[in-house]
């Protein structure tokens, strides 16, 4: 009879097996849901923080960009680095310069055209300047060489006006994200010594400087 019941209601076994089995799976399902949700929740979170930092991540201020903005064109550098203030200082000093320029050609051509007019002796028509018959062959001489130094000092100090525009643009651009923290501070603490070796501690005050 044993037999003969199984071979008539072999659909029951099987009925249950696989309803067993559905519930086995089914809670397969829910542990590795709820074993793996947090682990991606986490994943995305990280990812989105690290978008977020990058959204909000400071722009990089280039010296290089600095540095060749300010070799091409004077004070530029300086309008990179949003130190405009600066601008109208660098202007001033390639003023200056260009002024002593032109003043010492001017004067170095005066006396160098009447010191050759003058030790021309073949020399005819009028003088170039009056400097001619205001000054001897030797105050000439002086004056022509007075002025081409000066000329020379002018030019070199253009150039020098003209690096220093530049390293002043590069070094601004280097520190342009510098914290300068206005926080300087002061803390006094006691301060106890403990005994060593027999002898006595002592005692005292210790400052402490933030800044």
């Amino acid at each position: 009879m044993k037999n003969t019941g199984e071979f008539l209601f072999p659909c029951i076994g099987k009925s249950q097996a696989t309803t067993a089995g559905l519930r086995v799976l089914l809670l397969m399902a829910m542990l590795s849901i709820f074993s793996f949700s947090p682990s991606q929740v986490n994943a995305q979170d990280t990812t989105n923080r690290s978008k977020v930092a990058d959204t909000i991540r400071t722009p990089e201020h280039s010296p290089k960009k600095a540095t060749i903005y300010s070799a091409v064109l004077p004070g530029l550098g300086q309008a990179y680095n949003h130190k405009y203030w600066k601008m109208p200082i660098v202007y001033a000093g390639f003023a200056t310069t260009i002024y002593f320029v032109s003043f010492n050609t001017g004067y170095y051509k005066d006396f160098r055209d009447a010191y050759s007019f003058k030790t021309n002796s073949n020399a005819t028509g009028d003088p170039p300047n009056e400097l001619v018959n205001k000054y001897t062959a030797d105050q000439l001489l002086t004056g022509r060489e007075y002025y081409r130094r000066n000329l020379e000092l002018s030019y070199i100090a253009t150039g020098v006006w003209y690096i220093l525009n530049i390293v002043d643009a590069t070094v601004d651009a280097h520190f342009y994200h510098y914290n300068i923290n206005d926080d300087l501070s002061m803390m006094v603490k006691p301060w106890v010594a403990p005994p060593y070796q027999g002898y006595g501690g002592g005692s005292g005050l210790s400052l402490a400087f933030r800044f």
